[in-house]
Protein backbone atom coordinates (compact mmCIF):
# COMPACT_ATOMS: atom_id res chain seq x y z
CA UNK A 1 0.00 0.00 0.00
CA UNK A 2 2.82 2.42 0.82
CA UNK A 3 3.95 2.89 -2.78
CA UNK A 4 0.40 3.62 -3.94
CA UNK A 5 -0.13 5.94 -1.01
CA UNK A 6 3.00 7.90 -1.82
CA UNK A 7 1.99 8.08 -5.48
CA UNK A 8 -1.40 9.60 -4.75
CA UNK A 9 -0.11 11.82 -1.95
CA UNK A 10 2.38 13.31 -4.42
CA UNK A 11 -0.40 14.03 -6.92
CA UNK A 12 -2.54 15.82 -4.35
CA UNK A 13 0.48 17.70 -3.01
CA UNK A 14 1.53 19.01 -6.41
CA UNK A 15 -1.67 19.43 -8.42
CA UNK A 16 -4.68 21.65 -7.90
CA UNK A 17 -8.25 20.50 -8.67
CA UNK A 18 -8.15 22.19 -12.09
CA UNK A 19 -5.04 20.14 -12.94
CA UNK A 20 -6.50 16.65 -12.43
CA UNK A 21 -8.93 14.95 -14.77
CA UNK A 22 -11.50 13.74 -12.25
CA UNK A 23 -12.56 17.10 -10.79
CA UNK A 24 -16.29 17.85 -10.92
CA UNK A 25 -17.84 21.09 -9.76
CA UNK A 26 -21.06 19.23 -8.99
CA UNK A 27 -21.21 15.40 -8.98
CA UNK A 28 -24.70 15.41 -10.46
CA UNK A 29 -24.87 11.77 -11.58
CA UNK A 30 -23.63 10.49 -8.23
CA UNK A 31 -26.21 12.60 -6.42
CA UNK A 32 -28.95 11.40 -8.77
CA UNK A 33 -28.17 7.77 -7.97
CA UNK A 34 -28.01 8.41 -4.23
CA UNK A 35 -31.35 10.25 -4.35
CA UNK A 36 -32.89 7.32 -6.24
CA UNK A 37 -32.39 5.07 -3.20
CA UNK A 38 -34.80 7.19 -1.10
CA UNK A 39 -32.74 6.80 2.05
CA UNK A 40 -33.28 8.75 5.29
CA UNK A 41 -30.95 11.57 6.28
CA UNK A 42 -29.33 9.43 8.98
CA UNK A 43 -28.44 6.64 6.54
CA UNK A 44 -24.81 5.50 6.58
CA UNK A 45 -23.08 6.57 3.35
CA UNK A 46 -19.48 5.90 2.34
CA UNK A 47 -17.69 7.60 -0.54
CA UNK A 48 -14.93 5.18 -1.56
CA UNK A 49 -11.94 6.92 -3.10
CA UNK A 50 -13.67 10.19 -2.29
CA UNK A 51 -10.44 12.20 -2.08
CA UNK A 52 -11.30 15.88 -2.22
CA UNK A 53 -14.52 15.29 -4.18
CA UNK A 54 -17.31 17.76 -3.55
CA UNK A 55 -19.90 14.99 -3.15
CA UNK A 56 -19.55 15.27 0.61
CA UNK A 57 -20.27 19.02 0.46
CA UNK A 58 -23.57 18.43 -1.31
CA UNK A 59 -24.58 15.56 0.99
CA UNK A 60 -23.93 17.74 4.04
CA UNK A 61 -25.93 20.59 2.53
CA UNK A 62 -28.83 18.16 2.00
CA UNK A 63 -28.77 17.21 5.66
CA UNK A 64 -27.14 13.78 5.56
CA UNK A 65 -25.57 13.11 8.94
CA UNK A 66 -23.65 9.82 8.72
CA UNK A 67 -21.02 10.16 6.01
CA UNK A 68 -17.66 8.43 5.69
CA UNK A 69 -15.02 9.40 3.12
CA UNK A 70 -12.31 6.85 2.38
CA UNK A 71 -9.18 7.50 0.36
CA UNK A 72 -5.69 6.06 0.09
CA UNK A 73 -4.26 9.59 0.21
CA UNK A 74 -4.08 11.56 3.44
CA UNK A 75 -3.19 14.60 1.33
CA UNK A 76 -6.49 14.32 -0.51
CA UNK A 77 -8.52 14.08 2.67
CA UNK A 78 -6.62 16.96 4.26
CA UNK A 79 -7.48 19.12 1.27
CA UNK A 80 -11.16 18.24 1.62
CA UNK A 81 -11.09 18.93 5.34
CA UNK A 82 -9.57 22.36 4.80
CA UNK A 83 -12.23 23.18 2.21
CA UNK A 84 -15.05 22.12 4.53
CA UNK A 85 -13.67 23.95 7.56
CA UNK A 86 -15.82 23.41 10.66
CA UNK A 87 -18.11 21.05 8.72
CA UNK A 88 -15.24 18.55 8.40
CA UNK A 89 -15.90 17.47 11.96
CA UNK A 90 -19.23 16.00 10.86
CA UNK A 91 -17.49 13.49 8.57
CA UNK A 92 -15.65 10.27 9.37
CA UNK A 93 -12.36 10.31 7.44
CA UNK A 94 -10.55 7.03 6.70
CA UNK A 95 -7.11 6.66 5.12
CA UNK A 96 -6.91 3.19 3.57
CA UNK A 97 -6.47 1.19 0.42
CA UNK A 98 -10.01 -0.06 -0.19
CA UNK A 99 -8.80 -3.66 -0.56
CA UNK A 100 -7.35 -3.45 2.97
CA UNK A 101 -10.34 -1.61 4.44
CA UNK A 102 -11.82 -3.07 7.64
CA UNK A 103 -15.05 -1.18 8.33
CA UNK A 104 -16.58 -1.16 11.79
CA UNK A 105 -20.10 -0.60 10.48
CA UNK A 106 -22.49 -1.53 7.68
CA UNK A 107 -23.44 1.00 5.03
CA UNK A 108 -26.79 1.87 3.50
CA UNK A 109 -25.00 3.34 0.46
CA UNK A 110 -21.55 2.52 -0.92
CA UNK A 111 -20.55 5.09 -3.54
CA UNK A 112 -17.45 4.76 -5.71
CA UNK A 113 -16.58 6.95 -8.68
CA UNK A 114 -12.81 6.77 -8.36
CA UNK A 115 -11.50 3.39 -7.29
CA UNK A 116 -12.97 0.36 -9.02
CA UNK A 117 -11.31 0.89 -12.42
CA UNK A 118 -7.87 0.95 -10.75
CA UNK A 119 -8.34 -2.66 -9.60
CA UNK A 120 -6.70 -4.47 -12.47
CA UNK A 121 -6.28 -8.01 -11.12
CA UNK A 122 -8.98 -10.59 -10.33
CA UNK A 123 -7.64 -10.81 -6.78
CA UNK A 124 -8.13 -7.08 -6.18
CA UNK A 125 -11.64 -7.14 -7.61
CA UNK A 126 -12.56 -10.20 -5.55
CA UNK A 127 -11.31 -8.58 -2.33
CA UNK A 128 -13.21 -5.35 -3.06
CA UNK A 129 -16.47 -7.21 -3.66
CA UNK A 130 -15.91 -9.36 -0.59
CA UNK A 131 -15.55 -6.27 1.61
CA UNK A 132 -18.59 -4.63 0.02
CA UNK A 133 -20.65 -7.79 0.45
CA UNK A 134 -19.82 -7.96 4.15
CA UNK A 135 -20.42 -4.29 4.89
CA UNK A 136 -23.16 -3.05 2.55
CA UNK A 137 -26.69 -3.60 3.78
CA UNK A 138 -28.42 -1.50 1.13
CA UNK A 139 -27.15 -0.08 -2.14
CA UNK A 140 -24.03 0.42 -4.22
CA UNK A 141 -23.35 2.87 -6.99
CA UNK A 142 -20.17 2.47 -9.01
CA UNK A 143 -18.82 4.88 -11.60
CA UNK A 144 -16.05 3.43 -13.70
CA UNK A 145 -14.50 3.98 -17.11
CA UNK A 146 -16.64 2.53 -19.88
CA UNK A 147 -15.28 0.51 -22.79
CA UNK A 148 -15.08 3.85 -24.64
CA UNK A 149 -13.06 5.45 -21.85
CA UNK A 150 -9.30 6.09 -21.61
CA UNK A 151 -6.71 3.32 -21.24
CA UNK A 152 -4.94 5.02 -18.34
CA UNK A 153 -5.71 7.52 -15.60
CA UNK A 154 -3.08 9.62 -13.83
CA UNK A 155 -0.42 7.54 -15.55
CA UNK A 156 -1.76 4.27 -14.13
CA UNK A 157 -3.35 1.36 -16.02
CA UNK A 158 -7.06 0.93 -15.51
CA UNK A 159 -9.71 -1.64 -16.34
CA UNK A 160 -12.63 -0.61 -18.53
CA UNK A 161 -16.15 -1.99 -18.19
CA UNK A 162 -19.30 -2.56 -20.15
CA UNK A 163 -22.61 -2.81 -18.32
CA UNK A 164 -22.50 -6.59 -18.79
CA UNK A 165 -18.95 -6.95 -17.43
CA UNK A 166 -19.68 -4.85 -14.34
CA UNK A 167 -22.88 -6.74 -13.63
CA UNK A 168 -21.03 -10.05 -14.03
CA UNK A 169 -18.52 -9.06 -11.34
CA UNK A 170 -21.26 -8.26 -8.82
CA UNK A 171 -24.06 -10.67 -9.76
CA UNK A 172 -23.37 -13.16 -6.96
CA UNK A 173 -23.86 -10.52 -4.26
CA UNK A 174 -25.85 -7.62 -5.75
CA UNK A 175 -28.78 -7.08 -8.12
CA UNK A 176 -28.36 -4.43 -10.81
CA UNK A 177 -30.90 -1.62 -10.72
CA UNK A 178 -29.85 0.58 -13.64
CA UNK A 179 -26.87 1.85 -15.61
CA UNK A 180 -26.09 5.03 -17.54
CA UNK A 181 -23.10 6.25 -19.51
CA UNK A 182 -21.94 9.84 -19.62
CA UNK A 183 -19.08 11.95 -20.89
CA UNK A 184 -17.18 13.57 -18.08
CA UNK A 185 -15.62 16.82 -19.29
CA UNK A 186 -12.29 17.31 -17.55
CA UNK A 187 -10.99 20.69 -16.34
CA UNK A 188 -8.79 20.78 -19.46
CA UNK A 189 -11.81 20.25 -21.73
CA UNK A 190 -11.23 16.65 -22.76
CA UNK A 191 -13.89 13.95 -22.47
CA UNK A 192 -13.83 10.67 -20.56
CA UNK A 193 -16.69 8.22 -20.99
CA UNK A 194 -17.96 6.78 -17.71
CA UNK A 195 -20.34 3.95 -16.89
CA UNK A 196 -22.43 4.43 -13.75
CA UNK A 197 -24.47 1.55 -12.34
CA UNK A 198 -26.52 1.10 -9.21
CA UNK A 199 -27.06 -2.16 -7.37
CA UNK A 200 -28.91 -3.42 -4.33
CA UNK A 201 -27.77 -6.13 -1.97
CA UNK A 202 -29.46 -9.48 -2.47
CA UNK A 203 -32.61 -9.55 -0.34
CA UNK A 204 -33.15 -5.77 -0.20
CA UNK A 205 -36.70 -4.86 -1.21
Amino acid sequence: MEDKQQYWDAIYRTKQPNEVSWTQEKPATSLDFIHSFHIPRDAAIIDVGGGDSRLVDYLLDEGFQNITVLDISQEALTRAQKRLGDKAGKIKWVVSDVTAFEPDTKYDVWHDRATFHFLTTPEQVHKYIQIADQHVKGYMTIGTFSDCGPDKCSGLPIRKYTEELLQKELVDKFDKIRCVTEDHVTPFNTKQNFLFCSFKKHGVN
